[in-house]
């Protein structure tokens, strides 16, 4: 799962300020974690804990409310709903938050092999739903949890490509350097809406698809612009499935977290793999 808490680092300076070259410093002294990270580790505490899994990200984002970049507006008000009247209800968003937190789904698994894939949905679907209930921010968290499933089970990327396809009906016909001149905060050709799930998932697929190892795949991420370190999020969640992290990119990465961070990501990595 710190897969995609690297690529949110790697992102959280590039988000207001894109760039569009894949030649620039991976870590810098002005990256942080942003509410990316903070909402992956609250899904990573809830798989592990069980119990609602809006208790955890109203905690987690009250506890930590004033992270680099601040949270989403949407998100912000359902805080402040939780928080002072109790009220969980979702608010039918299609935000592209739903898929950056899911990243430690796609690490379950079952006993009994041909309930997994169930299993991965099922439960991208549970941390989806509680906020961005909106049927294209479900489907952006399970293309995503499916996405690091079929990866860690050795599935080739022509077949996780064609099957992401098949099931979510997302275009990842494009390469990264195809994408990269056409691609913004505006989405596709600015058709779009970068901050929505239909709007940046499949480009963050595509960046981890159309990659040669982890790094290359977060550099393809902050390249194409947009919502850079959600699109690093997701595309580092998928690439660290694919391609594994070197040891001194995952250690730069930790560095930047708080120990309460880190001891929840120890104990889901020694219970699920890494």
């Amino acid at each position: 799962m710190i897969g995609g808490i690297i690529g949110d680092i790697v992102g959280s300076i590039y988000e207001f300020h894109n760039i569009k070259t894949k030649d620039f410093p991976l870590f810098s002294k002005y990256c942080d974690f942003t509410d990316d990270s903070i909402l992956t580790v609250a899904t990573a505490d809830w798989l592990l804990r069980g119990g609602k899994v809006t208790k955890y990200y109203s905690m987690y984002a009250a506890n930590n409310d004033s992270p680099m970049g601040g949270y989403g507006s949407g998100f912000r008000q359902w805080i402040t709903r939780t928080i002072e009247d109790g009220d969980f209800s979702p608010y039918n968003s299609c935000g592209n938050g739903s898929a950056m937190r899911v990243g430690p789904v796609g690490w379950l698994s079952n006993e009994i092999p041909q309930l997994n894939e169930k299993l991965i949905l099922n439960k991208a679907k549970e941390s989806a739903e509680c906020t961005h209930n909106h049927p294209e921010g479900i489907k952006g968290a399970q293309a995503t949890a499916l996405c690091i499933y079929l990866a860690r089970k050795g599935t080739s990327i022509d077949d996780i490509r064609k099957r992401i396809e098949k099931d979510f009906c997302y275009d990842l016909s494009m390469c990264v350097e195809e994408l990269r001149p056409r691609y913004s905060w505006g989405g596709l050709d600015e058709t779009g809406n970068g901050g929505t799930c239909q709007g940046s998932v499949p480009q963050a697929i595509i960046c981890a698809l159309d990659a040669t190892d982890f790094e290359d795949a977060i550099r393809n991420a902050i390249s194409i612009g947009g919502d850079s370190d959600t699109i690093g999020c997701i595309t580092g969640s998928i690439a660290e499935a694919l391609y594994d992290i070197p040891n001194d990119i995952r250690q730069k990465g930790m560095n930047y977290l708080p120990n309460e961070f880190i001891k929840v990501i120890d104990e889901f990595e020694n219970k699920f793999g890494k």
